[in-house]
C-alpha cells in the first residue's frame, strides 16, 4: 500500500486531546566534566504540572555536545549535537552529562519552579569544553487513551539535519534563549507555549523519519488506508461510523481493512474510535462545566446512560468520580 506524509490534523487532534502542555524552563550552562542525573517524572511532577497524569522531560543542545542515556535501561547512551534534541516521553529517570557512563545526584532542585521562571543552572566543571542545553517539561493526560505516549520511544532523539527542515527547532532555541536572559514580563507563559510547539514538530519529524515498513500507530499514520480511517475518525469523531463505512473510505473490504488497522494499532477499528471518544469526553469533563448528558451527546453517544457505561467499563470509574477525581485537587 505504501506510506504517506503523516497529517499534522491527525497528530494536532490528539496533542489536544490529552491536553499537552508546557512546564517551568531551564537554562543550563556547563563546563566538562558535568553530569546532571534527573529523577523519573512522577516523582517531581507534583511540583511541575500537578493537573497533568503524565510529565516528560526534554532538552534542547544550543552549543557544544553531551551525552544522554536512561538509568538502569539496556539502551546505549546517545551522543547529542549542537541544534539536536532529545525527550523522554515515557517519563524515565535518565542522565545527561559530558561524557557517556557518568553518575551524578539525583535532582533537579525544583523548589524554583513555584515562581514560574525559568530555571538558571550553571555546572561548573573547570574544563574548557562548555555546552549550553535549554530543557522543559511538558505534560499531558496518559488515560483514557493516549495513541500517541503509547507509540512513542523510551528516548526520542531527533538530531540537527543543517537544512531548512531544521530551521524552525533553531529559532525555538534562539527565542528561548533570549526570554531566559532578559526575563520579560509573560516570559514563563511563552516559553510553555514554546516548549508545546517544539514537541508536536518533534514528532512529526520523528514519524517522518520512520521507515515505510514501521507498525504501530505511527506507522498507521503513515500508511495509505489506515491513516485515512484514522484521519476520518480524529476529524469526525461523534460521525456514526461503521465497520463498512470507514472500510468503504480506505478503499478494502471490510475484512482487509479490520486485518489492517487491527495491524497497525492493535485493536479492530470500532474499539479505536470507542476509546478515542472516551479520551475526548475525559478531557472535556475536566476542563469544562458541561453536563454529563450534553458530553455524552457531543461524543456520540446516544444516551447518558449508554455512555456512563461504557466509561465505567472501559475507565473504572463513572464519568462523575472522574470529574471530581480530577477537579477536586484544585479546589
Amino acid at each position: 500500500m505504501g506510506a504517506r506524509p503523516v497529517s499534522t490534523d491527525t497528530l494536532s487532534e490528539v496533542l489536544r486531546a490529552v491536553r499537552l502542555k508546557g512546564a517551568v524552563f531551564f537554562d543550563v550552562e556547563a563546563s566538562a566534566p558535568w553530569v546532571a542525573e534527573a529523577l523519573p517524572a512522577k516523582a517531581i511532577a507534583s511540583a511541575i504540572l500537578p493537573d497533568s497524569e503524565h510529565v516528560m522531560e526534554y532538552h534542547v543542545v544550543t552549543s557544544g555536545s553531551c551525552w544522554a542515556s536512561i538509568i538502569g535501561g539496556d539502551m546505549a547512551a546517545v551522543q547529542l549535537l549542537a541544534g539536536d534534541v532529545v525527550a523522554f516521553p515515557q517519563g524515565d529517570a535518565h542522565v545527561m552529562s559530558s561524557a557517556p557512563g557518568m553518575r551524578g545526584e539525583p535532582g533537579p532542585d525544583m523548589s524554583a519552579a513555584e515562581h514560574g521562571v525559568p530555571i538558571l543552572l550553571d555546572l561548573d566543571g573547570g574544563g574548557a569544553e562548555r555546552t549550553h542545553l535549554v530543557c522543559g517539561f511538558l505534560g499531558c493526560d496518559s488515560r483514557p487513551f493516549n495513541p500517541l505516549l503509547e507509540a512513542l520511544p523510551p528516548i526520542l532523539h531527533i538530531r540537527s539535519s543543517g537544512t531548512a527542515h531544521n530551521s524552525w527547532l533553531k529559532e525555538f532555541t534562539r527565542f528561548a534563549v533570549l526570554e531566559v536572559h532578559e526575563k520579560r514580563m509573560g516570559g514563563g507563559g511563552i516559553l510553555s507555549k514554546l516548549g508545546e510547539l517544539m514537541f508536536a514538530e518533534v514528532v512529526r519529524r520523528y514519524v517522518e523519519s520512520l521507515p515505510d515498513e514501521s507498525r504501530g500507530w505511527l506507522g498507521g499514520l503513515r500508511d495509505r488506508t489506515v491513516g485515512r480511517a484514522l484521519n476520518l475518525m480524529h476529524a469526525e469523531p461523534t460521525r456514526a461510523w461503521t465497520l463498512d463505512q470507514l472500510a468503504r473510505e480506505a478503499g478494502l473490504s471490510r475484512s482487509s481493512f479490520a486485518e489492517r488497522f487491527s495491524g497497525f494499532t492493535g485493536m479492530p477499528p470500532m474499539q479505536y474510535l470507542q476509546k478515542w471518544r472516551l479520551q475526548i469526553a475525559a478531557s472535556r469533563l475536566v476542563e469544562g462545566s458541561a453536563g454529563i448528558a450534553a458530553i455524552a451527546a457531543d461524543v456520540g453517544y446516544e444516551s447518558e446512560a449508554a455512555f456512563s457505561r461504557a466509561f465505567k467499563r472501559v475507565i473504572g470509574v463513572s464519568p462523575a468520580e472522574w470529574r471530581n477525581s480530577k477537579v477536586a485537587p484544585r479546589l
